[in-house]
């Protein structure tokens, strides 16, 4: 994790000049996002603001924590637009009120309701084999049906919330009967059984048991940091799938005031701190995720993305634009599907 070191190094070293603030404040957190991968975030807050940030990590449950223990909890960071949506659905968050959020994030990116709001996006792409497929035999997630993949596709648990967000996705997109024969052919045309997280899917393909297979775009950003997974990252290609119709399906981190918060204050201002151009910059630099706000630079990692690939230079690409709400929507149409054809069988 070295260049993840030097970043915060860097950064951590330009606030020196910032002035040092008694801590009069406090802000309790509860977090589905890694501890590593948040807590660089929160030492520069609390340096930036004098807002002791109290955090607690929890790998799922968020839900049923809100339930149990309202009072607890002021701010939700978690990831995934499902999680984002199960729990607005329960009357668990209230509503953003931000100029600063509203500026910096789009729209298609927040609640209609003003009830959460995305802090970093990712795209979730095809990784292919560079020696076994090339880039001109791919074009969109509907394709990875074709007989030409037959034994070819690798994937992990259709009931992952990252796939769950494309299934519902291409339900938005086809409707109910339509996504359903694309998740039977995708299931046709597996290589092996569902298994691993998105980084073993890459090593599949590196191991030669698939040629194809979906994942997050930063999950090659930390493979290339690591050495003993390099060869992994450097054995595969990025596509971004349906670059000539609707886009490349987005899905995002996200954070949320609970309704029960008792420093309503100071969670508003983590959320704007998360949305404003310093911690845009980190998640850019740090976590190879797409800013949500624009004029952010990407990493030299994600601007490598794609290179090549028509439509798709320095990391610009095509991105699905319909609202994540509306995508967060269908999720539970999407484990119906599933269980329908057995997905994961």
């Amino acid at each position: 994790m070295f260049y993840n070191k030097k970043i915060i190094t860097l950064i951590m070293g330009s606030l020196l000049w910032l002035p040092q603030f008694a801590v009069s404040a406090e802000v309790n957190i509860l977090s589905e996002r890694q501890e590593f991968l948040l807590r660089p975030f929160l030492d520069v807050f609390e340096e930036k603001t004098g807002i002791k940030a109290n955090v607690v990590f929890l790998k799922k449950g968020s839900l049923e924590r809100l339930k149990q223990q309202p009072g607890s909890v002021d701010a939700l960071l978690t990831v995934d637009i499902a999680n984002l949506t199960a729990i607005a659905d329960a009357g668990l968050f209230q509503p953003i009120n931000s100029k600063i959020i509203e500026q910096n994030v789009p729209a298609n990116y927040r609640d209609p309701n003003g009830l959460w709001t995305a802090l970093t996006a990712r795209a979730r792409v095809i990784y292919y084999s560079k020696d076994r497929v090339k880039a001109n035999e791919l074009s969109t997630y509907e394709n990875l049906t074709d007989s030409a993949f037959k034994g070819r596709v690798c994937t992990r648990s259709g009931y992952h919330k990252y796939n769950v967000a494309l299934i519902s996705s291409m339900i938005a997109e086809h409707g109910l009967s339509a996504a359903k024969l694309w998740l039977q052919g995708l299931k046709n045309n597996r290589g092996r059984k569902p298994s691993g997280n998105d980084r073993g899917q890459v090593k599949a393909i590196y191991q030669g048991q698939c040629d194809v297979a979906l994942g997050n775009t930063y999950y090659m950003g930390k493979m290339l940091e690591r050495e003993d997974q390099r060869a992994w990252a450097a054995a595969v290609g990025i596509f971004f799938p349906n670059q000539g119709d609707r886009g490349t399906h987005m899905n995002v981190s996200g954070g949320a005031i609970t309704k029960a918060a008792k420093n309503k204050a100071e969670a508003l201002r983590l959320l704007e701190f998360l949305a404003g151009d310093l911690a845009q910059y980190m998640y850019a630099q740090v976590n190879h995720e797409y800013p949500v706000k624009s004029g952010v630079s990407f990493s030299g990692i994600v601007q490598s993305f794609g290179s090549g690939q028509d439509g798709v230079k320095k990391g610009v690409f095509r991105q699905d634009q319909r609202n994540l709400a509306e995508i967060g929507s269908h999720r539970k149409e999407a484990i119906k599907i599933l269980d329908e054809v057995g997905f994961d069988n």
